[in-house]
């Protein structure tokens, strides 16, 4: 008996995932086939029980049971898809009421020169200049929309360039000319090392004296950027900006993307002056 006992044992841990596999996708399917059952596609609960599907099902060797999933895929991004524009509808119903025209399509939407990216999936949106984060991922409320997008048109789209700007990029690309042991070609040094040399030189004495988060005066990185491009609009600029490499450009610390519309631009990767 101890033979059989053995031979069981080991069957039985052999089957026990294949059968919590099955029973798991079963439940994941139950779920599916209910959303499915409805009248209307509910997008929301369907993308939660698609990924309880898709993990389920990836234990489960079946193609059948693939094919489900991929058809029970595409009915959910179709339902959010539907869902993203009926909130987009909305939007511009809503800014439309205010005088202003929301172009674009789901999921990327623009108002001027700002862009909002709607996540339907996780209910949030979040504003951007060309790609600079303005907000964290908000909740899909117009007012609460309505509201950041009225911030960002006061700290980004009416900004005004201080008339020491140029003095001070060029001053902050002289010292990063400077810390290289040889002068570099053209005099191109990278735009994102001038941008924190730039940071650095705005910090005053008291900052020095005691170095600190709540002494450090920021320069948000989509100042720089909006600077750089009212600077550009004024023409006449004196430097100019590489294009960057695409390596470069998969890079935060290596290029900055300077946007010529809501949607369009290019990144950079250095900059020299005249």
């Amino acid at each position: 008996m101890e033979e059989v006992l053995a031979q069981l044992l080991t069957t039985q841990a052999e089957l026990e995932p294949q059968f919590k596999a099955y029973r798991m996708t079963m439940s994941a399917l139950k779920t599916a086939v209910r959303l499915a059952s409805e009248e209307k596609a509910d997008a929301l609960p369907m993308q939660k029980a698609l990924l309880k599907l898709e993990t389920a099902a990836a234990d489960v060797e079946s193609k059948t049971l693939d094919t489900a999933v991929s058809a029970f895929a595409a009915a959910t991004q179709t339902a959010l898809d539907n869902l993203a524009f009926e909130f987009a509808k909305d939007l511009r119903e809503a800014f439309a009421n205010r005088g202003e025209t929301v172009n674009g399509r789901p999921p990327i939407l623009t108002v001027g020169i700002l862009t909002f990216k709607i996540e339907i999936a996780a209910r949030k949106g979040q504003w951007f200049y060309g790609k600079e984060p303005l907000t964290r991922p908000i909740p899909l409320s117009l007012t609460g929309i309505l509201k950041a997008y009225e911030r960002q048109v006061k700290r980004i789209v009416n900004r005004q360039l201080d008339a020491d700007f140029l003095s001070r990029l060029q001053t902050a690309w002289q010292k990063v000319v400077a810390k290289r042991k040889q002068r570099p070609s053209g005099g191109r040094v990278n735009l994102v090392e001038v941008y924190s040399q730039f940071t650095l030189d705005l910090q005053v004495k008291r900052f020095w004296n005691q170095p600190s988060r709540r002494t450090f005066k920021d320069y948000e990185r989509e100042f720089f950027v909006r600077d750089l491009v009212l600077a550009q609009e004024q023409g006449n600029v004196p430097f100019r900006l590489g294009v960057a490499t695409k390596s470069q450009a998969e890079q935060a610390s290596r290029s900055i993307w300077i946007p010529k519309t809501a949607v369009d631009g290019a990144y950079y990767s250095d900059i020299t002056f005249d």
